[in-house]
């Protein structure tokens, strides 16, 4: 029987990173019509991983988890001790992933977000960078069946992995079927060429995808040609999970993603719009979404 798509929606529409007291969210998207909570752990010392499993499959609801390294935890930086802080970080993360029961690990899981040198990647950045992330993978192998999937950044994020291609190159060096790559349409509009051509050339190697409004509002009411995306996701092979990622201007979160508007008349109008454009689209394109 061939996969269902399922729909997503990231933790930080709602709250700032996600503690104990945000466990009834899981509930709500649930009762929203979502499948899988995408949640940001932005605090992993305070992340109620082993709760988070137990109210997820109490709700009938996936998990996924997204999370972006700091600049002290920078897996390129030429000083060994940054390194190993990257490593250690990505190591806690991954366990915390593994004990709340989520599929996927995603985001700027495998550079600094934000970090920049003022020059672009160098072969030795590049190098660490593939290191570092095949270390990782391995790590979460021996102990789970967690993808780890590598997001595209546009270029005011990051200078590393801004395109599908390069995340493609990226994730074969790395040589691990656990490593898979991670679009964004919100990215995407800013760095690629041909979103059907980018969508399409990573085939079984696309792990996971944000369906993102360009300006991070309301997918469907946007500029991104979305009939071209999804058709490439379907002929791309992709069967998987389709997040929105949107943030809240009155959450902390804010000034770190330039967000300083509201794109609806609440968070919840954002994730419920984006989800009924989203679910109209996907089930006319690939005929597998029922209602």
């Amino acid at each position: 029987m061939e996969a269902r798509v399922r729909f997503g929606i990231n933790s930080l529409n709602f709250t700032d990173t996600f503690l104990e007291r945000d466990l009834p969210l899981l509930d709500k998207v649930r009762a929203m019509g979502f499948d899988v909570l995408e949640i940001t752990p932005v605090d992993p010392d305070r992340f109620p991983a082993g709760k988070v499993r137990r109210a997820a499959q109490d709700a009938g609801l996936g998990v996924n988890t997204n999370f972006a390294l700091r600049e002290d935890s920078n897996p390129l930086s030429p000083d060994p001790k940054v390194r190993q802080r990257a490593l250690d970080l990505s190591k806690k993360v991954i366990d915390l992933s593994v004990e709340a029961g989520a599929e996927i690990y995603c985001g700027a899981n495998y550079c600094a977000w934000k970090a920049f040198t003022g020059k672009p990647r160098t072969g030795d950045e590049w190098k660490r960078g593939v290191e570092h992330y095949r270390t990782a993978c391995e790590h979460a192998q021996a102990a789970s069946a967690l993808v780890l999937a590598v997001e595209t950044l546009n270029r005011f994020e990051s200078y590393f992995i801004n395109t599908a291609a390069d995340a493609l190159r990226f994730v074969r060096e790395v040589g691990l079927p656990n490593a898979k790559v991670h679009l964004d349409t919100f990215h995407m509009i800013r760095e690629e060429d041909d979103w059907g051509a980018a969508i399409r050339g990573c085939g079984d190697r696309l792990g996971y995808f944000h369906a993102c409004g360009s300006q991070r509002g309301i997918p469907g009411r946007d500029l991104v040609p979305w009939r071209i995306v999804l058709e490439a996701l379907r002929d791309a092979g992709y069967r998987d999970c389709i997040t929105i990622e949107s943030f809240n201007p009155d959450q902390s979160v804010a000034p770190l993603v330039a967000v300083w508007r509201h794109f609806a008349s609440s968070p919840e109008q954002l994730a419920t719009g984006g989800l009924a454009f989203l679910r109209e689209q996907v089930s006319g394109i690939y005929g597998n979404v029922p209602a």
